[in-house]
């Protein structure tokens, strides 16, 4: 018996069908069997599952003699599945790569529930790939499993067969199948959802739905499209069979309604021969099975769509149409206006910067912003301190909001985004530096110079090379992406990888100085007093091996993901060891939870310099953050924790394999990290050879003089020659504080439970 039945029914998508297969079956999770079944299919879809069934024996084949639609073409491969769990896809999507691990994983920590619910991605055939709405309902806080009563939000997902994993034995105790017709997702998912005794959520993109431009049921018109409405008495049908269930009618009504309300107003599904049809068969299926209250289990809704629902109810059509023209006309007038006194002010700044753009640019003046106009950070601010070093004339200006305005250099000017003042230092700046980008509405005049410095080195794929990466792309404005880069005098690389990617990824005209990172430079001005200091400050007691943890964000999951049982790491490795964890700033307030209830766990998250908590900690603990690149400066020991390297993969994808050329020990599970400290091997000889490695082909010129070597070359015009840069053997890192930790004296006796 497999662990997954994955049916795959098929009709005329021979050009995307072979995709579909080989997604299933180049899963990493093996344990699975294809069910593939061609709906007499015109085209070569039959041919097609034939030539996978003949060489793989995990797929079946079944061809339906007649075209019966995608319901009963599931229904034959349900008749054939045995399988723990049933896994829908239909035949022109695909699986993430690794999502039937990450499925199976959850399935087993939720205690097998019935239904399994997963992420998805649309991909677009322009390219554009959009990642569904963030709606917070797959957050995997809380219990494992749970009923639908204790997260109701979950009926405001999309009501499709293929976002969820069924237990197979629910599914045949509750006689589910498919119906005829279009829509047969509505007939079969609320029932599945609605009776289900135990329901869990898995945040990740399992899917990548293909929206394509011809040959699917959105773009075409026709009146099939007035089977949803059989579809939903159906589902109300269900209902009435089963009283324990009819709480949940108004649910499905507002549910239906607000479907109903969306479909009508898609100009590409109806003809317009059937849109009355539709509307008076529309108003008499919801008058029919309404109910007495509210959705109360769902978000509210905006008046108008209140009365819009109310209006089809009611058969109202000329008033809903009415209602209709006036909700478009008030959108447009808001998009033109957007509010008398707000298009006022716009339309000032607007004339103002244009007037500025026809001053003259002041050459002392240099404007920089880090972080979406965050705080005084990264490598914009080394160079701006390096500047006022090197070239006290020259007026410096910080672009952030008010909150971080405090933790300026006392000669550094704070400009407010959107304010007068920021629109005039946009304008007359000659220098502009940033780590991001500035606003898209800068037009960028002839003698200024603008400074990209990026902030980090990219493990993780960026720029072009994340189109075909939907799950981690959350717009597809790549020439926008382009548009910017083409301001771009300068790109700042840390060393030759980033310089090759950066050239690829985000190809453009600019000039790269391949100089190294400057927010590295203080790695090696610190000395060992300062480093005691920032300890100090941040309450790691003395003697203690502080270890700093780091992971990045998942762009295949919306929640904060737990990454670590911080009680029971702390518990394992013992009272020597303090966690300095710092969370990443896309879960900006979301810190750990066990901050509070442990001593030695400190959440830095909110600390604003990275670098100083790289100079108080002993080792880092990061998984496919580019803050190893930056750690690595610091010759001090560094520990990987992968253990959702496929997942991570599946949705943004990496240059290299971490495991070719690791910074130090990997561990795959969080009990082989706990090993890898309780042994000593994070700072054994083998991690010293490996960071050796790591660092003679990414540090090679983090020296200390970065900054310097930037002011000089783009602010004082000194081409040549730069600082030269100091040999990795003779430089001397910040070193780290006295430690209690003992040497790795027991790391023999754990050989091969992880790997380096």
């Amino acid at each position: 018996m497999p662990r997954f039945s994955v049916i795959v029914p098929a009709y005329q998508v021979q050009a995307y069908l072979q995709e579909a297969l080989d997604s299933v079956l180049t899963q990493s999770y093996p344990d699975l069997e294809l069910i593939a079944v061609d709906d007499a299919s015109p085209d070569a879809c039959g041919s097609i599952i034939d030539a996978y069934a003949a060489r793989d024996p995990r797929v079946t084949a079944v061809h339906l003699a007649h075209n019966l639609g995608p319901g009963p073409a599931r229904n034959a491969g349900l008749a054939r599945a045995a399988g723990d769990y049933l896994v829908f896809l239909d035949g022109d999507d695909a699986l993430t790569p690794g999502a039937l691990r990450a499925v199976t994983d959850r399935l087993k920590a939720a205690g097998s529930p019935d239904v399994l619910v997963y992420d998805h991605a649309r991909t677009f055939w322009t390219g554009g790939p959009v990642r569904a709405r963030p709606a917070g309902r797959l957050s995997q806080e809380g219990p494992a499993s749970f009923r639908l009563a204790d997260r109701p939000a979950l009926l405001g997902m999309p009501m499709v067969v293929w976002n969820k994993a069924y237990r197979r034995e629910y599914v045949e105790r509750e006689g589910l199948e498919f119906p005829t017709g279009f829509y047969e997702d509505t007939s079969w998912t609320y029932p599945a959802l609605l009776a289900a005794e135990s329901v869990a959520v898995l945040d990740r993109v399992c899917v990548h739905s293909r929206q394509r431009r011809t040959g699917s049921l959105p773009t075409t018109a026709t009146r099939r499209h007035l089977d949803v409405l059989d579809q939903y008495d159906r589902v109300f049908g269900y209902l009435s069979g089963r009283p324990e269930l009819e709480r949940w009618r108004p649910a499905v009504h507002r549910r239906m309604a607000e479907h109903l309300c969306a479909l009508y107003a898609d100009p590409r599904r109806l003809p317009r021969a059937s849109r009355a049809e539709f509307f008076a068969r529309a108003s008499a299926l919801l008058r029919r099975h309404r109910a007495a209250g509210g959705g109360g289990a769902l978000p509210a809704v905006s008046r108008t769509d209140r009365v819009r629902h109310v209006l089809m109810r009611l058969g109202a059509r000329r008033a809903y149409g009415l209602l209709s023209a006036l909700r478009r006309a008030a959108r447009a007038a808001g998009r033109g206006g957007a509010g008398l006194g707000r298009g006022l002010d716009e339309a000032r700044l607007r004339l103002h910067y244009r007037v500025q753009r026809l001053l003259p640019l002041r050459p002392e003046l240099a404007v920089f912003s880090a972080y979406w106009h965050g705080g005084y950070a990264c490598n914009p601010a080394a160079i701006e301190a390096k500047l006022r070093e090197l070239a006290p004339r020259m007026r410096t200006a910080w672009i952030c909001g008010p909150e971080h305005a405090a933790g300026l250099p006392r000669r550094t000017v704070a400009l407010r985004p959107g304010s007068a003042a920021y629109w005039t230092a946009l304008a007359r700046a000659t220098y502009l530096v940033t780590n991001v980008n500035f606003d898209r509405a800068l037009v960028k005049r002839p003698g200024q110079i603008l400074v990209q410095t990026q902030h980090g080195t990219p493990l993780k794929r960026v720029g072009l090379d994340l189109q075909d990466r939907p799950a981690a792309t959350p717009t597809a404005d790549f020439t926008g992406l382009l548009r910017g880069a083409d301001q771009w005098d300068y790109l700042l690389s840390a060393n030759r990888h980033s310089t090759l990617v950066w050239e690829r990824a985000v190809p453009s005209s600019y000039t790269t100085l391949e100089y190294g990172y400057p927010r590295n430079d203080v790695f090696h001005r610190a000395g060992r007093a300062q480093v005691l200091a920032l300890r100090e400050r941040l309450g790691v007691a003395p003697g203690s091996t502080a270890v700093l943890y780091a992971p990045t964000h998942r762009d295949y999951r919306r929640s904060r993901p737990d990454h670590l049982d911080f009680e029971r790491v702390l518990r394992d490795l013992g009272p020597r060891f303090t966690l300095l964890v710092r969370t990443h700033l896309t879960y900006a307030g979301a810190g750990p939870a066990a901050a509070e209830a442990h001593p030695r766990l400190i959440d830095v998250s909110a600390h604003p310099s990275v670098e100083e908590l790289c100079l108080a900690s002993d080792a880092l603990v990061t998984d496919y953050s580019s803050l190893m690149f930056d750690y690595a400066v610091l010759d001090r020991p560094i520990v990987i924790h992968a253990e959702d390297r496929e997942a991570y993969e599946a949705a943004r994808g990496t240059y290299f394999d971490l495991r070719s050329c690791p910074p130090g020990a990997i561990a795959r599970t969080e009990d082989e990290l706990v090993d890898i400290f309780a042994t000593g091997h994070w700072q054994g000889s083998r991690s010293a050879q490996l960071r050796a490695a790591f660092r003679s082909r990414f540090c090679t010129h983090d020296d200390g003089h970065a900054a310097e070597r930037v002011v000089r070359r783009v602010f004082l015009g000194q081409a040549e020659p730069l600082p030269a840069v100091v040999p990795l053997q003779e430089r001397r890192p910040a070193p780290p504080a006295p430690s209690a930790a003992p040497e790795a004296t027991l790391a023999h006796l754990t050989a091969g439970r992880f790997s380096f």
